[in-house]
């Protein structure tokens, strides 16, 4: 729940004191351990779940445009907009 929900030091706090009045919860002295723990490795925590929740290819570059068809066998497709969009995937890291 911590790392998912990216808490600051506020509502870490909190959420450790809520699950210390839980029955059945966790104890101070543990609460004070993950709040360290926390503290010191939300950067690495953080990153480590962002790059396990992407997919393997990323997106290099984009190109768009939007056309419109001046000829067709019926009247009613004249002035159509199509949009043609162009995409350049590549591996993450390379």
């Amino acid at each position: 729940s911590i790392a998912s929900a990216d808490m600051d030091l506020n509502q870490l706090e909190a959420f450790l004191t809520a699950q210390t009045k839980k029955q059945g919860g966790i104890t101070s002295d543990q609460a004070a351990v993950i709040a360290k723990f926390w503290k010191n490795h939300r950067t690495h925590i953080h990153e480590s779940l962002i790059n396990q929740s992407r997919w393997d290819n990323v997106l290099k570059n984009m190109n768009w445009r939007v056309d419109l068809k001046s000829q067709s066998r019926h009247i009613d497709q004249i002035n159509t907009p199509v949009a043609v969009v162009e995409m350049e995937l590549g591996k993450n890291g390379q």
